[in-house]
């Protein structure tokens, strides 16, 4: 039974040093997997973008949004409460962190709207003025 729960996908009979070397190493291990957390959708609407992001099992003080040089950085972190009773666990995984930055351009952080319901974080982002360009000639002597 400690084989069966400890197992990870199709690798086998449960290897810490090999379990261990897939956490430091994911690139190897991982390949094809894509963002697993934090899946995005992003709409455009007529004045701005809205943004659907997957944060399930998180509370709203979990998470940070961070709006620097053009960048939306969100993160989000779970630890693992500790408790008197220790347990027999052969493995805990609930602990948890993930961050993801999207550009979004030159906007003002007071016109950024988040919203956090049901395991889904909504960003309503407000489109970036185009700039208007004006040549100046200037007149040679």
């Amino acid at each position: 039974m400690k084989n069966e729960l400890s197992r990870r996908g199709n690798y086998g009979d449960y290897d810490f040093f090999e379990d261990a070397m897939r956490d430091f190493f994911p690139g190897f291990y991982r390949r094809g997997e894509g963002h697993k957390y934090m899946r995005t959708d992003i709409k455009e609407n007529e004045k701005d973008y809205e943004m659907e992001i997957e944060l399930p099992g998180m509370d709203k003080s979990d998470i940070a949004i961070d709006l620097e040089d053009g960048y939306l950085s969100i993160s989000a972190g779970k630890s693992e409460k500790q408790s008197s009773d220790k347990g027999n666990y052969i493995r805990r995984e609930r602990s948890f962190s993930c961050s993801r930055s999207y550009y979004v351009g030159d906007v003002n952080k007071e016109d950024i709207k988040a919203k956090y319901e049901n395991g889904i974080l909504t960003i309503v982002i407000p489109k970036e003025e185009p700039k208007k360009s004006s040549s100046s000639r200037i007149d040679i002597e």
